[in-house]
């Protein structure tokens, strides 16, 4: 058995940032079950990946009447398939459960919000998505809510960017209070250092890059990361292309270990991780025209999560040990979700 597959099936792998659940409920509105056995389960036992924290995410169209009903459709979707795919699928609330998914030979997914906008202004919310498995939450996507400020891609005309608004305070202080990780991928650089200050426990960035990398905003300075990691966080890499590197000639995989070898010279091989984000999937869901007014169009250097050990063969090549490669590839996470 070769090095790359010892690690394949022995040691535990976690993407932190897939939107497989918008896929997966547009999916079932045409009327199709077992979305996930079907289209990703293959690729997932392909690629040696064992967890994912599979964000709701919803599109700007359907905000803010439709985001409690839509949020909690894609949350119900993820039980029903779980349900038709007992076998291979299970939701997990924590590394445990996470580790014996793997030993069961099952996926397991860890719920999360990409942006508090389900939420709205009622915090009493927070404890139902809490208690339907929730336990990561991203405060927000790159817009304002009600919560904060996000990170845009580049460029926009704005007024005055805000940090952490009132009722943002009050939902970091109770998501954490409940059990729930804050996720700052997305928020704004105001924002960020607001939750420095506000959070008494370990954050995360699930999906952003090295800003020194790669200038986007969406990615974080070095700052930030030893910000993340001086309170025990991670930082899980990013596989977008426009979030790897400024031009698409050199968004390919090796830019993106790049930022792995980056972030561990600058705060060690504890603090970071990888939440791929992969987003070619969902193009079936933008019309020519939008696609034709996009500026650059991002597409995965890591293409599917079949290829997910392309990654620790890189690592591999890059004279990362066993160790190092296991905590990378998921025992950081693990910890945090523990």
């Amino acid at each position: 058995m070769t090095r790359v597959e010892t690690i394949k099936l022995h040691s535990l792998k976690i993407d932190a940032h897939f939107d497989l659940l918008m896929d997966v409920s547009f999916q079932r509105e045409k009327g199709r079950t077992k979305v996930i056995e079907t289209d990703y389960w293959p690729r997932f036992i392909e690629g040696g990946v064992d967890a994912i924290i599979a964000s709701v995410f919803l599109d700007s169209r359907f905000l803010p009447e439709m985001a409690l009903r839509k949020a909690l459709n894609q949350v119900s979707c993820l039980y029903e398939e779980a349900g038709e795919s007992p076998d291979k699928l299970v939701i997990c609330r924590n590394s445990e459960e996470m580790v014996a998914a793997k030993k069961q030979g099952k996926i397991g997914f860890l719920l999360s919000l990409e942006g508090a906008e389900p939420i709205g202004e009622d915090l009493t919310l927070l404890r139902v998505f809490f208690e339907l498995g929730v336990r990561n939450l991203g405060l927000v996507w790159s817009r304002r809510n009600a919560v904060g400020d996000g990170s845009h891609f580049g460029p926009i005309c704005e007024g005055k960017k805000g940090g952490i608004t009132p009722f943002g305070v009050e939902l970091i202080e109770e998501a954490q209070k409940l059990g729930m990780t804050i996720d700052v991928s997305h928020l704004n650089d105001e924002g960020f250092w607001d939750v420095m200050e506000i959070s008494k426990k370990p954050f995360i960035a699930s999906h952003s890059n090295a800003r020194k990398l790669s200038p986007t905003l969406r990615n974080l300075t070095d700052e930030q990361i030893k910000a993340i990691a001086s309170r025990g966080g991670v930082i899980g890499v990013n596989a977008v292309s426009t979030i790897v590197a400024e031009k698409d000639e050199d968004s390919h995989l090796e830019q993106l270990l790049h930022h792995i070898d980056h972030m561990v010279k600058l705060v060690g091989i504890d603090y970071v991780g990888i939440g791929l984000d992969l987003c070619n999937d969902f193009y079936k869901y933008i019309s020519p025209e939008d696609l034709a007014k996009m500026p650059r169009k991002a597409f995965d250097v890591v293409d599917g999560h079949q290829n997910f050990m392309k990654v620790i063969e890189g690592l591999i090549s890059r004279g990362y040990s066993d160790e190092d490669i296991e905590k990378i590839e998921g025992g950081n996470f693990l910890r945090i979700f523990t």
